[in-house]
């Protein structure tokens, strides 16, 4: 079987791939533009340093835009009031861990589950907001206000992806 040629697609440039093994490394690095900067990661480590320093609160609407949903839909997820998220965001404050990770394992799903849909982002969108049978009638956007509900969802995108759906 010929080896493919994959399109790297970084804002920057886009270099062609002529390795597999590689693109595939490179699809599971997860990475977000804040305030001008980019924080990415690609090992648990990384994730784990990440979560220490945290993110800016204006990780908020990067998600409330990747997810196509009000902020006060983002702002529920999270568990943060909205007051909240208005003195921190004009104090240009970071999210402490709690939500700092919440919000990096919101994005490395939304990552994720955009591979399962293949790259077609409204679809998967789309897939959030409806109830599932296997997640016993909840819609996936209801659970990921937790960490256990985000492994449920991952979970159940797994399913899709290999055909195991039962």
């Amino acid at each position: 079987m010929p080896i493919k040629s994959y399109k790297i697609e970084d804002g920057n440039s886009e270099p062609v791939v002529e390795d597999i093994g590689f693109a595939k490394a490179y699809y599971r690095k997860s990475l977000f533009k804040s305030e001008g900067n980019t924080y990415s990661w690609q090992t648990r480590s990384e994730r784990i340093n990440l979560i220490r320093k945290g993110v800016p609160v204006s990780s908020i609407e990067v998600l409330g835009d990747r997810m196509n949903r009000p902020i006060k839909a983002i702002l529920g997820l999270v568990g943060m009031p909205q007051t909240t998220y208005n003195k921190r965001k004009s104090e240009h404050s970071f999210l402490d861990s709690r939500n700092t990770e919440l919000v990096l394992l919101i994005i490395e799903l939304l990552d994720y589950g955009t591979e399962v849909f293949n790259r077609e982002e409204d679809k998967f969108l789309r897939w959030l907001g409806k109830p599932n049978l296997s997640l016993q009638g909840q819609s996936p956007i209801e659970l990921m206000d937790t960490v256990s509900g985000l492994e449920e969802v991952k979970s159940c995108l797994d399913r899709l992806e290999f055909g195991a759906l039962a």
